[in-house]
């Protein structure tokens, strides 16, 4: 995980407050300081001296010629010791050659500044980890390259730093592709090969270049859960990997392999809780598979698909019963299908979905994974790609039903991201007006957002569905006081609902509705029965002097011009 150098940044990514006695919550890390890490004495807890009991006895060197048991990446490597002398470094280096695949990812961040989005923010450095991978390319964290303004990757043991090329970045699956034009960069470099997805209790070594030293560090451990898993950065919901080897910042993007060599992951969050230790996440093959064939099909990130219903367990049998489900038929309940979505054609409230492409669904919304385990079903729809179709079978009305059903991504009224644009502004009059997402929030409120933000704009965050495509929620993010807004000066975040009498889109529809208006008086219409009047003629006027006292280049983003 990486860890920032701005003391702005260090804070750890977390889902809200921590209150007491709740349960963790799985953190991502913020990047590792590039410029001055931590000394490695100062983190951790002190190391313990190894005391034998009395009665033990050393046990005994080996003789000459027999092997000699060597530590390197994690795994004991058994070298034989020739009575010439030790073992050359460049022999224990062969033996291991997949840790000369992991590089040290260098990146300098310039992240917008959502509550004054006509600037940007301080630029910062981290480091973090990555490895290569066949095709000359480089994978690492999308949050290790989030806002990047140049990327630099080194290889093990060189001292050269080449400059990187960001090929695409996959939000929701938080991971990055990176390559290098210097041909340099890839002599002698064997890639690294990917496993299948482990068992429980499979050994894992994860490889990187976490905070307390500059070289490659190892942590061993065993996989101890295997389920769907929050994404922090992505806020979303994918198959993740537990492990009990410790992640620390600046672990981000390396390698987890098995103990064949055998890539089965890449460590991207850890658990951050009092109650907790060693609690560490890995993204699985079948994500890294997706993400890059994902890649390979379309020649960029066009994401996971969702299936785009709310949907409720049918556990109850008298709910069951109520339903018209047979003793024989299990399924989940449609509760909302989303306007925006291609369900909203076929899928209605109140249905049953008993199979998703010929696997049947439980009542809880559980389907078989593996022998012993059961996993929710929308792993089914996660391994499908954006426009792809899958069969499902519904109950409606006593009466089953099949839809092929063509999946896309999902439109959210409040964007968990921007995907690397500049937020989108509008002026007039000293009115700042907004779109409202996930990092406007975290800007305005911080970290802990889902406490802090108006009760009205969380709702509409959690719950509300948009219904076009194109649909934002729009607010009045601040008033730049002058005399021709004497009296809103304590506006701040409030959602407009209409302007003149006509409903408001998107900050855009706002934007053109304003400079097109003929009417004598500008009247906005605002949450919770608030409205603002201005005449038209002043408040255009005065809008350049306001933009040149705040230095504010222009009255809107570059977005909306076009």
């Amino acid at each position: 995980m990486d860890d920032p150098s701005s003391a702005s940044n260090k804070r750890k990514r977390k889902r809200g407050r921590k209150p007491k006695a709740s349960p963790p919550s799985p953190d991502r890390s913020s990047p590792s300081p590039a410029a001055a890490p931590a000394p490695a004495g100062r983190r951790g807890r002190k190391p313990r001296r190894n005391e034998a009991p009395a009665d033990a006895r050393p046990p005994s060197p080996p003789r000459r010629g027999e092997p000699k048991p060597v530590a390197n990446g994690g795994d004991a490597v058994a070298v034989a010791v020739a009575e010439a002398g030790p073992a050359s470094w460049d022999e224990v280096v062969r033996v291991v050659p997949c840790m000369d695949a992991v590089v040290k990812v260098f990146c300098v961040h310039t992240e917008p500044n959502f509550s004054l989005p006509w600037q940007r923010k301080r630029q910062y450095s981290s480091s973090s980890s990555g490895f290569i991978i066949s095709g000359r390319r480089v994978l690492t964290n999308a949050h290790s390259v989030e806002h990047y303004t140049q990327v630099k990757l080194k290889k093990r043991g060189s001292d050269t730093k080449y400059l990187a090329t960001v090929l695409a970045i996959g939000t929701e699956c938080d991971i990055a592709l990176l390559t290098v034009n210097d041909d340099e960069f890839w002599e002698g470099v064997s890639p690294v090969e990917f496993g299948t997805l482990p068992a429980l209790q499979d050994a894992v070594t994860v490889v990187g270049y976490p905070i307390g030293g500059d070289t490659i560090s190892v942590t061993s451990g065993v996989v101890s859960r295997i389920e769907i898993l929050s994404y922090v950065h992505g806020s979303t919901e994918l198959l993740g990997l537990q492990i009990d080897a410790a992640i620390n910042s600046g672990n981000s993007g390396g390698p987890a392999f098995n103990d064949r060599g055998k890539c089965v992951g890449i460590a991207f969050q850890s658990l951050r809780h009092e109650d907790a230790e060693n609690i560490g996440y890995v993204i699985p093959t079948p994500v890294i598979t997706h993400f890059i064939e994902d890649y390979k099909k379309s020649g960029e990130y066009t994401g996971f698909p969702i299936l785009g219903v709310e949907w409720q367990k049918m556990e109850n049998p008298d709910l069951r019963k109520a339903m018209g489900m047979k003793p024989d038929q299990k399924g989940v309940r449609v509760r909302r299908v989303e306007p925006t979505a291609p369900e909203s054609g076929c899928l209605q409230p109140s249905d049953i979905i008993l199979s998703f492409d010929g696997v049947d669904i439980a009542n809880d919304g559980t389907v078989p994974f593996r022998h012993g385990e059961r996993i929710g079903f929308s792993y089914l729809v996660s391994q499908k790609y954006t426009g792809e179709k899958a069969l499902v079978k519904v109950l409606r009305d006593s009466k089953v039903y099949e839809f092929k059903i063509r999946l896309a991504t999902h439109k959210r009224l409040v964007a968990a991201h921007v995907k690397g644009r500049p937020p989108s502004y509008y002026i007039v009059a000293g009115f700042v007006f907004a779109a409202v997402s996930v990092p406007y929030l975290r800007s305005e409120y911080g970290k802990e957002y889902e406490y802090d933000a108006p009760v009205k704009l969380l709702v509409k965050h959690l719950h509300a569905m948009a219904e076009s495509p194109d649909e934002q929620l729009v607010v009045v993010s601040q008033v730049l006081v002058s005399d021709i807004n004497i009296g809103y000066e304590e506006i701040v975040n409030t959602q407009v609902l209409a302007f003149n009498g006509q409903p408001v889109k998107n900050l855009k529809n706002l934007a053109t509705m304003v400079e097109n208006c003929k009417d004598e008086f500008l009247k906005f219409d605002l949450e919770y029965d608030q409205i603002v009047v201005l005449e038209a003629k002043t408040a255009k006027a005065a809008t350049q002097d306001i933009l040149t006292t705040h230095c504010i280049p222009s009255a809107m983003s570059d977005d909306l011009k076009a």
